[in-house]
């Protein structure tokens, strides 16, 4: 009856293989991403745009807090324009830039983490279309420039960056370089105009306002132009 109870060597060797495989992973890594998306509409961190941070913490302490909270929040899906304004009425200018900046990075290496981790081997056999096949070429093969390019576009989904980068072959650091430098202007926009909320006619918050507004108009000018630039694959 003991004999019985025990699992075979193969069964067990088979459970092991379930788990460790691809699409067991995939699950997880959707698993986790809608817990965190659930977590974030249960603590609303947008409300630090009208709470304030907890007074308690100040200085330095508060700026690493914030830039690990931020990490955290965009890896869990929490628009990043929302958090660079929430920085910059927080902390001001230069550290708030600093602060997102850092989030930022950090966000995006838990994320790149988690989809070449869970994601990577279940997903990179369905990439057979044209247009994926050229996005995963393109990443791969010219990370660093691919991925500052995308962080330079302004309208390219955080999220879904990160996740496309991960999928790909892209090593850690071009990602993380590419990340660091190619988000720090608009970041810094976006704080510049949380500081100076409360006075919206001064100059660097119009500035910021017309920067923002500039680079979304170049932005679509550039997918306008390079529409019909991509065709799908033909049929077979």
């Amino acid at each position: 009856m003991l004999e019985s109870a025990v699992p075979s060597p193969g069964l067990s060797e088979r459970r092991t293989r379930a788990l460790l495989s691809p699409w067991f992973r995939l699950g997880l890594l959707l698993l986790l991403l809608a817990g965190a998306a659930a977590t974030v509409l249960a603590l609303r961190p947008e409300r630090m745009l009208a709470d304030g941070w907890p007074p308690q913490l100040s200085g330095g302490t508060a700026v690493v807090l914030f830039a690990a909270a931020y990490g955290l929040c965009t890896a869990a899906f929490v628009p990043r324009p929302i958090l660079n304004l929430a920085a910059g009425a927080l902390f001001g200018a230069p550290m708030g830039t600093t602060a997102a900046v850092a989030g930022t990075v950090l966000g995006s290496g838990i994320a790149f983490g988690l989809g070449r981790l869970l994601g990577q081997d279940a997903l990179r056999p369905l990439l057979r279309g044209r247009w994926l096949s050229a996005a995963d070429r393109q990443l791969s093969r010219h990370g660093f420039r691919s991925m500052l390019a995308v962080r330079l576009f302004p309208g390219v989904p955080f999220a879904a960056a990160n996740y496309c980068a991960a999928v790909s072959r892209m090593g850690w650091t071009p990602f993380l370089l590419a990340t660091a430098v190619g988000t720090v202007p608009n970041t810094a926009a976006y704080v510049i105009a949380g500081s100076h909320a409360s006075s919206p006619t001064s100059p660097a918050f119009l500035a910021a306002m017309a920067f923002l507004a500039v680079t979304g108009l170049a932005a679509v000018v550039v997918a306008w132009r390079k529409r019909g630039r991509v065709r799908p694959a033909p049929r077979p």
